[in-house]
């Protein structure tokens, strides 16, 4: 009568405080999740939640089946993780890179909880990596790279999204922009802008707004570190374009002020590029699955993939 499938549902419920939002992060339509819950309900002859309360209330009943998914989900991902280690070997390695310097945000606590459940897996991260970061993963310099610019017309090489990101342009407060809620880019040609030291084809501000407009800033300057590029923004140096995860702490703090990247704004998907014969290797699917699920948990502006 309860399955697994309940569990998870309730408790994305729980997380997301909205049956919407429940279903876009569990890749279900909203009507396919309220018949799921219906189902259940009917089986059970009880109501698990008040839905007309937002965010849903749990009767008694739903929260007793909380308590149960709190319980019955780690242990089966811990099984499951068991078992993919009887399954494929308790060793393996996995050598990282990223193509996006603002990746640090949640990839270093996602590799923290990698370690605590895969301590056999020999991990390493290269930082600072110059050269073609997916032509490396096909000569075994590295096994995972994190992109957002994935080269699709590639066999042997596997792109896996892990979510959706907005890009969005940082201001100072006392910026003439800083009352706008977007910008469009004939604006920028008369900025200076902040970048990271890579090559434009790989910044997104460049690739999906400036250069489809044929628009370029009057100057650009770069910076290794975001605190850096936020800070040049902050006392008038310049602008820059940040994730909206990277953007959040210092918006917070009254430093800065974003705005969307046009009327639509530009939304990106960051992706895990890894080798297609890896594909199905207990650990790195764990390691895919926890980079999900922490940044979920920790990251502001996001949004899951839609199949």
């Amino acid at each position: 009568m309860i399955d697994i499938r309940h569990l998870r549902t309730l408790a994305a419920i729980r997380d997301t405080g909205s049956l919407a939002e429940a279903a876009e992060r569990l890749h279900l339509t909203q009507s396919a999740l309220s018949h799921q819950l219906k189902g259940l309900e009917d089986g059970l002859g009880l109501s698990l939640f008040a839905r007309k309360t937002y965010p849903p209330r749990f009767t008694r009943a739903g929260e007793r089946l909380l308590e149960l998914a709190d319980l019955a989900l780690p242990a089966i991902r811990a099984a499951e993780r068991d078992i993919g280690k009887l399954k494929t070997g308790r060793a393996g390695r996995m050598v990282m890179a990223i193509e996006c310097h603002s990746c640090f945000e949640w990839l270093m606590p996602a590799l923290n909880r990698y370690r605590e459940d895969w301590p056999e897996v020999e991990l390493d991260f290269v930082s600072g990596f110059h050269g073609d970061a997916q032509e490396a993963l096909t000569r075994r310099e590295l096994d995972l790279v994190v992109t957002s610019n994935p080269d699709l017309q590639r066999n042997d090489l596997k792109f896996v999204p892990l979510f959706d990101y907005e890009a969005l342009l940082v201001v100072a407060q006392s910026h003439p922009l800083s009352g706008q809620d977007f910008v469009m880019p004939p604006a920028l040609a008369t900025e200076t802008l902040i970048t990271y030291p890579v090559d434009e084809d790989r910044l997104d501000i460049f690739t999906h707004f400036l250069h489809p407009a044929g628009v370029r800033p009057a100057r650009t300057r770069t910076s290794e570190l975001t605190l850096m590029m936020v800070q040049l923004v902050a006392s008038g140096r310049g602008v820059c374009a940040l994730p909206s995860w990277a953007a959040q702490e210092y918006v917070q703090r009254g430093w800065v002020k974003t705005l969307a990247l046009g009327r639509e704004g530009i939304w990106r998907t960051l992706y895990a590029a890894i080798r297609e014969e890896d594909a199905e290797l207990a650990f790195v699917q764990d390691f895919l699955l926890t980079a999900r699920t922490i940044s979920e948990a920790t990251l502001s502006g996001i949004r899951p993939v839609k199949n």
